[in-house]
């Protein structure tokens, strides 16, 4: 099922032309924790994409949930997200 979300997440987000992407999911951290409890997972997505350059972070935050869109309401409880423009640098 694990795996199945995240080819489903990755699928979705190809909607965005990433050069760069990763999904992880991070459900496992989650384990017992009371929003976890309807069975949809949490994930960490960075991504780095042409489409976020010039706009601010909030901008780039709604284009990766408008593509994930219904698995927001299916698979996924929580998403962590660094969406980042070429050449900026991953935070951290």
């Amino acid at each position: 099922m694990t795996a199945a979300r995240v080819e489903r997440i990755t699928e979705r987000l190809q909607a965005l032309e990433p050069d760069h992407l990763e999904v992880v999911d991070d459900s496992r951290h989650h384990a017992g924790h009371t929003g976890a409890a309807d069975g949809r997972g949490h994930f960490s997505v960075t991504i780095v994409s042409k489409r976020f350059a010039g706009i601010n972070t909030l901008r780039r935050h709604r284009l990766v949930y408008e593509a994930v869109g219904d698995l927001m309401v299916t698979d996924i409880h929580a998403l962590s997200i660094q969406a980042l423009a070429p050449g900026e640098p991953v935070p951290g």
